[in-house]
């Protein structure tokens, strides 16, 4: 009898050290083995969605952003094209005497401009260039300097020829997709880097084709861009055009700024964009793009996949079929945009609608075993406006008398969304807030690893590896 409870209990310990060998394999095994962790990038279009996954993509695979580089010059060009359209659509529609007010120069005259002619080279060229007077700051739109209507107008008559490409090149990049409304812009879907070459910017019929097509026209946009570039930065530091934005009567996309600025560097022969570059240029998602990056933590391999949906209210049915194994969910408030309403619905304010968005996150049972960390993004943009003496009163009149200070409004706001989680999330979840400036490229990287720490300590904590 002895013997036999011996022998069992012999049994039993040669048992659990297989069992432990077992789970010290699996464990082993698990480490090894990438595993999958499905993250959703969500908020309004413009809020800083997609500029969050390339930040993602400089930390986790640069490389691939390397081989990417050159087809993001086309979407550089576009940006700047737009940017100009914009100011002279605007400067149209304030002062349109300046559509008849160029006319073309005579013998021994000084074209349109008052002021000597200067002269610059670029490429090798030589052109004759006519910079425009410096109106005293007094003047304002609607006291606008006399001087201002012949420059502008041949600023104006030496850019449309540029502006007249705008569609052209949007066409090729999106490769002939279209939406809703006619509206122009760049409107691409996942893969389109695959599809680019340096010297083609979309590749239609001939997509098999390895014989590349010199006259594509991004090259032509590229060529007309550095003939134009010291128009463009004139037109850019006008004084008109610094009347409308001081007044806030012209509104740019916010890659604007930076790149008519940087209008000489980008019009070089040889121009590469740079990852600020990449990181300032606005480029409309349709659907669902997919991103994956392979992150190590803790001797851990994990293979992240991200997806990038469009924000626009059209677009946001599309996002339920991602929804029911997403491990977290990084929701983005560009909370800048107090004093902005939705392209598609006027009458909303984009805060309110970022507002409505994340209570309906917030609540979504599909969603309630998803991390969820939430961005208050484009702090750099609300210290400018709020600087510039934007009062959030006028556009958010809940806001009432408090002081228009960005330590105010940005808890303000924070508060805002806090309660919304607190009444609507019923998982009661942990909320990780961050306030964001994706165009900070060190200080977005290091939320983008706390924020991936976070995440993966919550999913070895569910799969038993923690």
């Amino acid at each position: 009898m002895v013997s036999r409870t011996v022998a069992d209990a012999e049994a039993a310990k040669i048992s659990n050290a297989i069992d432990e060998q077992l789970r010290q394999e699996r464990i082993a095994n698990a480490r090894r083995k990438p595993r999958e962790v499905k993250v959703l990038l969500l908020g309004q279009a413009e809020s800083g969605k997609s500029t969050l996954q390339k930040q993602f993509q400089l930390y986790y695979a640069s490389s691939t952003l390397e081989r990417e580089r050159p087809f993001w010059r086309p979407i550089v060009y576009f940006n700047i094209l737009k940017a100009i359209r914009m100011i002279l659509d605007e400067l149209d529609f304030h002062y349109p005497q300046i559509a008849t007010s160029y006319h073309p120069p005579t013998a021994g005259s000084s074209l349109s401009s008052p002021v000597p002619p200067s002269t610059a080279s670029s490429a090798g060229n030589v052109f004759t260039y006519y910079p425009p007077s410096i109106a005293h700051s007094s003047r304002s739109v609607s006291n606008p300097d006399p001087t201002w209507f012949s420059e502008l107008a041949y600023l104006r008559h030496k850019l449309l020829p540029l502006v007249a490409s705008e569609d052209a090149l949007a066409s090729e990049l999106s490769g002939g997709v279209n939406v809703t409304g006619g509206k122009s812009g760049v409107y691409v879907r996942a893969g389109w880097q695959a599809l680019v070459t340096p010297t083609r910017a979309w590749p239609l019929a001939d997509v098999k084709s390895t014989t590349p097509r010199p006259n594509t026209v991004t090259l032509i946009v590229a060529k007309t861009l550095a003939a134009s570039q010291y128009e463009i930065y004139d037109l850019w530091k006008h004084s008109a055009v610094r009347a409308l934005l001081h007044s806030n009567k012209l509104h740019l996309e916010e890659s604007a700024a930076f790149l008519l600025e940087s209008i000489h560097r980008v019009s070089e022969p040889d121009y590469s964009p740079t990852n600020e570059d990449i990181l300032h240029v606005r480029l409309q998602t349709l659907g669902v793009t997919e991103h994956t990056f392979d992150i190590s933590m803790g001797g851990v391999q994990w293979h992240w996949i991200m997806y990038d949906v469009g924000g626009a209210r059209g677009q946001r049915p599309a996002w339920a079929q991602f929804f029911d194994d997403a491990r977290a969910i990084i929701f983005l408030a560009p909370i800048s945009a107090f004093d902005q309403y939705l392209e598609e619905d006027p009458r909303t304010n984009r805060i309110d609608d970022s507002l409505q968005l994340f209570t309906s996150i917030c609540s979504n049972k599909l969603l309630q075993k998803a991390a969820l960390v939430l961005m208050l993004n484009k702090t750099d943009l609300l210290r400018q406006k709020l600087q510039a003496g934007i009062k959030v009163r006028k556009y958010i009149s809940s806001y009432g008398d408090r002081p228009n200070s960005y330590e105010e409004v940005s808890e303000y706001f924070r508060a805002h969304f806090i309660q919304v989680q607190k009444r609507k999330d019923s998982a009661h979840r942990s909320l990780y807030v961050h306030f964001t400036s994706m165009l900070d490229i060190r200080a977005t990287q290091h939320i983008i690893v706390n924020v991936g720490e976070a995440i993966m300590r919550l999913h070895m904590a569910d799969v038993g590896l923690a």
